[in-house]
Protein backbone atom coordinates (compact mmCIF):
# COMPACT_ATOMS: atom_id res chain seq x y z
CA UNK A 1 0.00 0.00 0.00
CA UNK A 2 1.52 3.37 -0.97
CA UNK A 3 2.54 5.76 1.77
CA UNK A 4 0.25 8.71 2.50
CA UNK A 5 0.78 12.07 4.09
CA UNK A 6 -1.38 14.34 6.14
CA UNK A 7 -2.06 17.81 4.79
CA UNK A 8 -2.70 19.02 8.33
CA UNK A 9 0.78 17.93 9.34
CA UNK A 10 2.30 19.68 6.31
CA UNK A 11 1.13 23.18 7.15
CA UNK A 12 1.79 25.93 9.65
CA UNK A 13 4.10 26.11 12.61
CA UNK A 14 3.58 22.45 13.42
CA UNK A 15 5.35 21.52 10.23
CA UNK A 16 8.12 24.02 10.92
CA UNK A 17 8.83 22.84 14.46
CA UNK A 18 8.82 19.22 13.33
CA UNK A 19 11.26 20.09 10.57
CA UNK A 20 13.54 21.73 13.14
CA UNK A 21 13.28 18.69 15.43
CA UNK A 22 14.16 16.48 12.48
CA UNK A 23 17.23 18.61 11.76
CA UNK A 24 18.33 18.56 15.40
CA UNK A 25 18.06 14.77 15.48
CA UNK A 26 20.06 14.32 12.29
CA UNK A 27 22.75 16.95 12.70
CA UNK A 28 23.26 16.90 16.47
CA UNK A 29 22.63 20.64 16.80
CA UNK A 30 20.51 21.73 19.77
CA UNK A 31 16.79 22.02 18.96
CA UNK A 32 16.34 25.15 21.08
CA UNK A 33 19.18 26.88 19.25
CA UNK A 34 17.73 26.07 15.83
CA UNK A 35 14.23 27.11 16.93
CA UNK A 36 15.49 30.36 18.45
CA UNK A 37 17.52 31.17 15.36
CA UNK A 38 14.54 30.57 13.07
CA UNK A 39 12.34 32.83 15.23
CA UNK A 40 14.95 35.60 15.13
CA UNK A 41 15.65 35.29 11.42
CA UNK A 42 12.18 34.80 9.97
CA UNK A 43 9.58 34.64 12.74
CA UNK A 44 9.16 30.96 11.72
CA UNK A 45 7.99 32.05 8.27
CA UNK A 46 9.44 29.70 5.63
CA UNK A 47 8.61 32.21 2.88
CA UNK A 48 10.39 35.18 4.49
CA UNK A 49 12.49 37.29 2.13
CA UNK A 50 14.81 40.17 2.95
CA UNK A 51 14.25 43.49 1.18
CA UNK A 52 17.91 44.44 0.91
CA UNK A 53 19.64 41.13 0.10
CA UNK A 54 19.09 37.66 -1.34
CA UNK A 55 18.36 36.27 2.16
CA UNK A 56 15.40 33.90 1.91
CA UNK A 57 13.52 31.34 3.97
CA UNK A 58 13.32 30.11 7.53
CA UNK A 59 17.02 30.79 8.19
CA UNK A 60 17.55 33.65 5.72
CA UNK A 61 20.31 32.00 3.70
CA UNK A 62 21.82 34.31 1.09
CA UNK A 63 22.52 32.84 -2.35
CA UNK A 64 26.21 32.05 -1.88
CA UNK A 65 25.81 30.60 1.62
CA UNK A 66 23.00 28.37 0.39
CA UNK A 67 25.01 27.04 -2.54
CA UNK A 68 27.95 26.42 -0.21
CA UNK A 69 26.02 24.34 2.32
CA UNK A 70 24.15 22.44 -0.42
CA UNK A 71 27.42 21.62 -2.17
CA UNK A 72 29.00 20.39 1.07
CA UNK A 73 26.07 18.52 2.62
CA UNK A 74 23.36 18.06 0.02
CA UNK A 75 24.34 14.58 -1.06
CA UNK A 76 23.92 13.00 2.38
CA UNK A 77 20.33 14.31 2.49
CA UNK A 78 19.29 13.13 -0.98
CA UNK A 79 20.26 16.34 -2.76
CA UNK A 80 23.04 14.88 -4.88
CA UNK A 81 21.30 16.22 -7.99
CA UNK A 82 21.70 19.73 -6.56
CA UNK A 83 25.19 19.44 -5.10
CA UNK A 84 26.55 18.07 -8.38
CA UNK A 85 25.14 21.02 -10.29
CA UNK A 86 27.09 23.56 -8.21
CA UNK A 87 30.42 24.82 -9.54
CA UNK A 88 33.08 26.23 -7.22
CA UNK A 89 35.38 28.74 -8.94
CA UNK A 90 38.98 29.64 -8.17
CA UNK A 91 37.88 32.89 -6.51
CA UNK A 92 35.63 30.95 -4.12
CA UNK A 93 32.37 31.97 -5.80
CA UNK A 94 29.74 29.33 -6.47
CA UNK A 95 27.44 29.09 -9.46
CA UNK A 96 24.94 26.84 -11.22
CA UNK A 97 25.15 26.76 -15.01
CA UNK A 98 21.55 25.75 -15.70
CA UNK A 99 19.25 28.66 -14.85
CA UNK A 100 16.15 26.52 -14.32
CA UNK A 101 18.04 24.18 -12.00
CA UNK A 102 19.54 27.15 -10.16
CA UNK A 103 16.06 28.53 -9.51
CA UNK A 104 14.92 25.19 -8.12
CA UNK A 105 17.95 24.93 -5.82
CA UNK A 106 17.37 28.44 -4.49
CA UNK A 107 13.64 27.73 -4.09
CA UNK A 108 14.46 24.94 -1.63
CA UNK A 109 15.27 27.66 0.91
CA UNK A 110 11.53 28.09 1.42
CA UNK A 111 11.03 24.39 2.19
CA UNK A 112 11.11 24.04 6.00
CA UNK A 113 12.56 20.53 6.01
CA UNK A 114 15.43 21.35 3.65
CA UNK A 115 16.15 24.76 5.19
CA UNK A 116 16.25 23.33 8.72
CA UNK A 117 18.55 20.48 7.69
CA UNK A 118 20.97 22.85 5.99
CA UNK A 119 20.86 25.26 8.96
CA UNK A 120 21.75 22.36 11.22
CA UNK A 121 24.65 21.33 8.99
CA UNK A 122 25.86 24.93 8.78
CA UNK A 123 25.78 25.29 12.57
CA UNK A 124 27.55 21.94 13.02
CA UNK A 125 30.32 23.05 10.64
CA UNK A 126 30.75 26.31 12.56
CA UNK A 127 30.77 24.48 15.88
CA UNK A 128 33.52 22.12 14.70
CA UNK A 129 35.58 25.01 13.33
CA UNK A 130 35.31 27.15 16.47
CA UNK A 131 35.75 24.40 19.03
CA UNK A 132 38.86 23.21 17.22
CA UNK A 133 40.39 26.69 17.42
CA UNK A 134 39.17 27.88 20.79
CA UNK A 135 39.39 24.61 22.69
CA UNK A 136 36.02 24.84 24.40
CA UNK A 137 32.40 23.91 23.82
CA UNK A 138 30.38 26.46 21.89
CA UNK A 139 27.31 27.97 23.53
CA UNK A 140 24.24 28.89 21.43
CA UNK A 141 25.30 32.56 21.42
CA UNK A 142 28.67 31.55 19.96
CA UNK A 143 26.98 29.63 17.15
CA UNK A 144 24.78 32.62 16.42
CA UNK A 145 27.87 34.82 16.23
CA UNK A 146 29.19 32.45 13.55
CA UNK A 147 25.91 32.79 11.68
CA UNK A 148 26.11 36.57 12.02
CA UNK A 149 29.82 37.17 11.33
CA UNK A 150 30.89 33.98 9.60
CA UNK A 151 33.13 31.37 11.20
CA UNK A 152 36.30 33.43 10.81
CA UNK A 153 34.63 36.56 12.15
CA UNK A 154 33.20 34.67 15.12
CA UNK A 155 36.65 33.25 15.87
CA UNK A 156 38.12 36.75 15.96
CA UNK A 157 35.19 38.07 18.01
CA UNK A 158 35.40 35.30 20.61
CA UNK A 159 39.16 35.69 20.95
CA UNK A 160 38.67 39.39 21.68
CA UNK A 161 35.76 38.60 23.98
CA UNK A 162 37.94 36.25 26.02
CA UNK A 163 40.85 38.70 26.23
CA UNK A 164 39.07 42.06 26.47
CA UNK A 165 35.32 41.59 27.03
CA UNK A 166 34.71 45.27 27.87
CA UNK A 167 36.36 46.61 24.70
CA UNK A 168 34.03 48.28 22.17
CA UNK A 169 33.52 45.80 19.33
CA UNK A 170 32.75 48.31 16.57
CA UNK A 171 36.41 49.36 16.39
CA UNK A 172 37.37 45.78 15.51
CA UNK A 173 34.45 45.12 13.16
CA UNK A 174 33.86 48.47 11.40
CA UNK A 175 32.20 47.03 8.29
CA UNK A 176 29.83 44.82 10.28
CA UNK A 177 29.09 47.71 12.64
CA UNK A 178 28.11 49.99 9.75
CA UNK A 179 25.81 47.35 8.29
CA UNK A 180 24.29 46.32 11.65
CA UNK A 181 24.24 49.44 13.77
CA UNK A 182 21.51 48.24 16.20
CA UNK A 183 23.72 45.29 17.15
CA UNK A 184 26.92 47.25 17.72
CA UNK A 185 25.37 50.41 19.21
CA UNK A 186 22.76 51.11 21.87
CA UNK A 187 19.80 53.36 21.16
CA UNK A 188 21.66 56.29 22.77
CA UNK A 189 24.54 55.86 20.31
CA UNK A 190 26.96 54.29 22.77
CA UNK A 191 29.02 51.47 21.29
CA UNK A 192 28.46 48.03 22.78
CA UNK A 193 31.32 45.96 24.16
CA UNK A 194 32.13 42.41 23.08
CA UNK A 195 30.48 41.12 26.25
CA UNK A 196 27.35 43.21 25.68
CA UNK A 197 26.94 41.99 22.09
CA UNK A 198 27.36 38.35 23.05
CA UNK A 199 24.91 38.81 25.93
CA UNK A 200 22.54 40.55 23.50
CA UNK A 201 22.54 37.52 21.20
CA UNK A 202 22.15 35.12 24.13
CA UNK A 203 19.09 37.04 25.33
CA UNK A 204 17.55 37.06 21.84
CA UNK A 205 18.02 33.31 21.51
CA UNK A 206 16.59 32.66 24.97
CA UNK A 207 13.51 34.73 24.19
CA UNK A 208 13.17 33.18 20.75
CA UNK A 209 13.46 29.50 21.54
CA UNK A 210 10.26 29.12 23.53
CA UNK A 211 7.93 26.66 21.87
CA UNK A 212 5.12 28.16 19.76
CA UNK A 213 1.75 28.78 21.45
CA UNK A 214 0.21 25.50 22.54
CA UNK A 215 3.52 23.65 22.50
CA UNK A 216 4.58 22.01 25.76
CA UNK A 217 7.38 19.72 24.67
CA UNK A 218 9.79 19.47 21.79
CA UNK A 219 8.09 17.67 18.89
CA UNK A 220 9.54 14.35 17.89
CA UNK A 221 11.24 14.11 14.53
CA UNK A 222 8.42 13.04 12.21
CA UNK A 223 7.91 9.39 11.40
CA UNK A 224 4.12 9.15 11.19
CA UNK A 225 1.33 11.59 10.51
CA UNK A 226 -2.13 11.96 12.00
CA UNK A 227 -3.94 8.68 12.76
CA UNK A 228 -0.77 6.69 12.29
CA UNK A 229 -0.45 7.47 8.58
CA UNK A 230 3.06 7.17 7.23
CA UNK A 231 4.84 10.25 6.07
CA UNK A 232 5.93 10.06 2.48
CA UNK A 233 9.54 8.94 2.30
CA UNK A 234 11.86 9.64 -0.61
CA UNK A 235 12.45 5.91 -0.88
CA UNK A 236 8.82 5.61 -2.00
CA UNK A 237 9.35 7.82 -4.99
CA UNK A 238 12.98 7.00 -5.48
CA UNK A 239 11.80 3.44 -5.96
CA UNK A 240 11.40 4.53 -9.58
CA UNK A 241 15.01 5.69 -9.36
CA UNK A 242 16.30 3.19 -6.85
CA UNK A 243 17.89 1.54 -9.83
CA UNK A 244 19.60 4.86 -10.51
CA UNK A 245 22.69 3.67 -8.66
CA UNK A 246 23.04 0.94 -11.26
CA UNK A 247 21.69 3.09 -14.06
CA UNK A 248 23.48 6.28 -13.37
CA UNK A 249 24.51 7.45 -9.89
CA UNK A 250 27.95 6.00 -10.36
CA UNK A 251 28.07 7.32 -13.93
CA UNK A 252 26.23 10.54 -13.08
CA UNK A 253 24.02 10.32 -16.15
CA UNK A 254 21.54 13.11 -16.93
CA UNK A 255 18.60 10.68 -16.74
CA UNK A 256 19.41 9.46 -13.25
CA UNK A 257 20.00 12.97 -11.93
CA UNK A 258 16.72 14.15 -13.45
CA UNK A 259 14.80 11.28 -11.84
CA UNK A 260 16.34 12.08 -8.47
CA UNK A 261 15.62 15.80 -8.86
CA UNK A 262 11.99 15.26 -9.82
CA UNK A 263 11.44 12.84 -6.95
CA UNK A 264 13.01 15.20 -4.43
CA UNK A 265 11.07 18.23 -5.66
CA UNK A 266 7.83 16.26 -5.40
CA UNK A 267 8.59 15.27 -1.84
CA UNK A 268 9.67 18.78 -0.89
CA UNK A 269 6.40 20.19 -2.20
CA UNK A 270 4.53 17.74 0.05
CA UNK A 271 6.48 18.56 3.18
CA UNK A 272 7.70 14.99 3.43
CA UNK A 273 10.28 13.72 5.88
CA UNK A 274 13.18 13.74 3.46
CA UNK A 275 15.82 11.11 3.91
CA UNK A 276 18.64 10.04 1.66
CA UNK A 277 17.81 6.50 0.50
CA UNK A 278 20.39 3.75 0.87
CA UNK A 279 22.36 2.87 -2.26
CA UNK A 280 20.55 0.42 -4.48
CA UNK A 281 21.97 -3.07 -4.71
CA UNK A 282 23.68 -3.88 -7.96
Amino acid sequence: MPSQFSIAESQGQGRVTRAIAQSAARTGVDFNYLLGQAKIESGLNPEARARTSSATGLYQFIDQSWLDVIEKHGEKHGLDWASRAINRHSNGRLSVGDNALKSQIFALRTNPEVAALMAGEFAADNRTYLEGRLGREMAPADLYLAHFLGANGAHKFLQQHAANPDTKAANHFPKAARANRPVFYKTNGEARSFAEIRDHFAAKLNSGNALPPGGKTMPAAPTRGVDGQNYVQPADYLRLASQRAAAGVQNNTPTSNENARLAYMLLASMGADIKCPPPASL
